[in-house]
């Protein structure tokens, strides 16, 4: 009995540590740069989030931020890189977990300058805007995404994937409240 009593105890000591873990994740502060360095809202199309039809991902599930190839893609948020590496569609991707769960998805980059593990802070560089994935042939952007690992289910739409947007936050919105 005393290792039944011993168990649960430690089974109630790890779902508070879990959930402070959690809870700590949405205390942390979001402040969010626009991630193409000197780039501004006129550098982006506004209406671009969600539209469809878009290619074969149905619908455009961020922003494409444009520059000159070359020019430096920067960390939009702090946090720490969960993955750098190539991606069919959108070549190369860097995805940094940020505060409150997000996610912030960075693509088409013409090189990366991070490695996994890494903690950014906001406006620290990523590497460098491009063409890679889907985007060759294409003017030089980054596509800038966020999406939640906490669903918002108040986002759902009806209409294409319109499920899916209790993961995707509108980053236009989200750059222009920072």
């Amino acid at each position: 009995m005393k290792n039944g009593s011993t168990t649960r105890r430690t089974l109630r000591i790890s779902a508070l540590a879990g959930l402070a873990v959690l809870l700590a994740g949405f205390a942390v502060p979001e402040r969010l740069v626009v991630p193409v360095a000197g780039a501004n809202g006129t550098d982006w199309n506004h209406g671009t989030f969600w539209y469809a039809p878009w290619g074969r991902s149905g619908v455009h599930k961020g922003i494409d931020i444009f520059a000159d190839a070359g020019t430096p893609a920067v960390a939009a948020s702090s946090g720490v890189v969960v993955f750098q590496g190539t991606l069919g569609r959108g070549g190369t991707v860097v995805v940094v977990l940020g505060p409150k769960w997000r996610f912030h998805y960075y693509a088409h980059m013409e090189r990366s300058d991070v490695r996994l593990g890494q903690w950014l802070s906001p406006g620290e560089a990523l590497g460098a805007v491009g063409t890679t994935g889907n985007a060759a042939g294409k003017p030089p952007h980054l596509h800038y995404s966020i999406f939640t690992a906490i669903p918002y289910p108040w986002q759902a739409r009806s209409g294409t994937q319109g499920w899916l947007r209790v993961f995707f936050l509108n980053p236009h919105e989200k750059l222009l409240d920072g």
